[in-house]
């Protein structure tokens, strides 16, 4: 509950929507709605359905908490699952004059670092065009105390992530974010997640949060922002949610870009360290010539490093980095192209990748963090299934399948030279058969005997002592 309540809070929602097929849900909703009085977010409203496992009257005793909507089998079958899903966006919509704000005594029950209620309240009004001068000025002063120099002083280094769809940026994210908040006890983390809008819908699917483990942190906070257009990878209200991340004091900022094409390097004009993300899987090595980022991005991170050539693909983008940059006396081990299993826990790749990126950031804007210990071994990171096996159960569905075909043509020709043998003893049983037609069964059934396997003739053999 209390995941779901930070989440809805950073994200400055209207409303939560839960399906609750389990025991315990009416202490699970009233919790939920507690919680977010006591954080002062009470106009955050909760809808929510659990089949029939909510009974009715305990749908009432709900409703009559505060709880804004609890659907029922018979509200399914009335309105279907679009007409339940529209009037929950359409009664969100809605503003809630909640005295939960008003009756918010100033505390952090969530223990967090942070006001992310603030923090999160300035990127919508910044998101949705409104003027907020005034609060971002307030947030200022609340996280310096008023000291507008010291604010001015602090060089809030920001990184950009940015790659391809689906090449595990969110994973990536993740790990990094873990092992800042483990090795650095005293820092403050803030992520900025863009996903891209539908052209069709002009929706977005917000899931960058599914992948983060380790973002659920006093000192960590993540807003998930959509690109409101089709055509880029970041939101028009970037610079203004890196702002705001700057104005309440954050040490570190984590700029994670939609997935892009190869022309893509937007993201360099938000960041002061940048990282790309890919895969093995690019096509031809010919493909890194059309990568943009290859010739700006600080840090490459080769993800997904247990598929079939990642070596090779290793080698291949070191090649092109050395090109791009003129490096050609540079020794491999030298170039910032790192192979990771972002899946894989405490993996190695990532922590190279994170002691680089340590390195580069206070190379490039002389901000040390400290230094990142981990244990360098001379192994080389395998995933559970080694990339020579990943097709082992298709290899044994393939054995069985071809072990069936040979049986239906052994009791085939099993059958036929049963057949054959039966007819033989018939005809020779018969005065004058024609020798000729003897000799043609008796190589049939030569024939048909030679088709059976070893394995076979023995199990005929020894049939009539079963």
């Amino acid at each position: 509950v209390k995941e779901i309540v930070e989440t809805a809070i950073e994200e400055d929602v209207q409303g939560i929507a839960i399906t609750s097929y389990q025991g315990g849900h009416v202490e699970f909703f009233k919790y939920m709605k507690d919680l977010l009085d006591e954080n002062g977010c009470g106009h955050i409203k909760i809808y929510g359905g659990g089949g029939g496992t909510i009974l009715p009257e305990e749908i009432e005793e709900l409703h009559n908490y505060g709880i804004r909507r609890i659907y029922s089998p018979d509200d399914g079958r009335q309105l279907g699952l679009e007409g339940m899903i529209e009037e929950v966006i359409n009664d969100a919509a809605q503003k809630n004059d909640s005295e939960a704000k008003q009756k918010w005594n100033g505390k952090l029950p969530l223990d967090e670092v942070k006001d992310v209620r603030r923090i999160a309240n300035v990127i919508s009004l910044a998101e949705s065009g409104q003027d907020y001068a005034k609060q971002l000025q307030s947030l200022r002063e609340m996280n310096t105390n008023g000291n507008q120099s010291a604010a001015a002083k602090k060089n809030v280094i920001v990184l950009g992530i940015t790659g391809t769809g689906g090449a595990g940026k969110s994973s990536v994210t993740d790990e990094l974010v873990r092992r800042f908040l483990n090795n650095f006890t005293d820092k403050t983390i803030a992520v900025i997640s863009v996903d891209p809008s539908k052209k069709k819908t002009g929706g977005a699917l917000l899931g960058d949060r599914i992948r983060m483990n380790a973002i659920s942190h006093p000192r960590a906070y993540m807003r998930s922002m959509a690109t409101r257009d089709d055509n880029t990878a970041l939101s028009g209200a970037m610079q203004e949610a890196i702002d705001i991340c700057k104005a309440a004091c954050f040490d570190f900022i984590i700029l994670e870009s939609a997935g892009v094409g190869q022309s893509d390097a937007s993201i360099l004009d938000f960041c002061d360290v940048s990282m790309y993300i890919m895969t093995p899987e690019y096509g031809a090595a010919s493909q890194l010539e059309k990568i943009n980022m290859l010739d700006y991005a600080d840090l490459i991170c080769i993800n997904k490093f247990d598929k079939a050539g990642a070596l090779d693909a290793l080698a291949d983008v070191k090649k092109q980095y050395k090109r791009n940059h003129l490096l050609f006396t540079a020794k491999d081990e030298d170039i910032p192209v790192v192979g990771t299993m972002a899946s894989k826990f405490n993996d190695e790749g990532i922590n190279h990748l994170f002691d680089l990126l340590l390195k580069k950031i206070e190379e490039k804007t002389k901000v040390k963090f400290g230094h990142y210990h981990f244990p360098q071994t001379a192994e080389v990171s395998q995933s559970l299934i080694p990339s020579k096996r990943v097709r082992y159960l298709s290899e044994i569905a393939e054995s069985n399948r071809n072990y069936d075909q040979l049986v239906k043509d052994q009791s085939a020709i099993a059958s036929k030279l049963y057949q054959f043998q039966g007819a033989l003893q018939t005809m020779e049983a018969k005065d004058g058969t024609d020798k000729t037609v003897l000799e043609e069964l008796k190589k049939s059934i030569q024939f048909f005997t030679e088709q059976l396997t070893p394995v076979a003739k023995k199990l005929i053999t020894n049939w009539p002592n079963k």
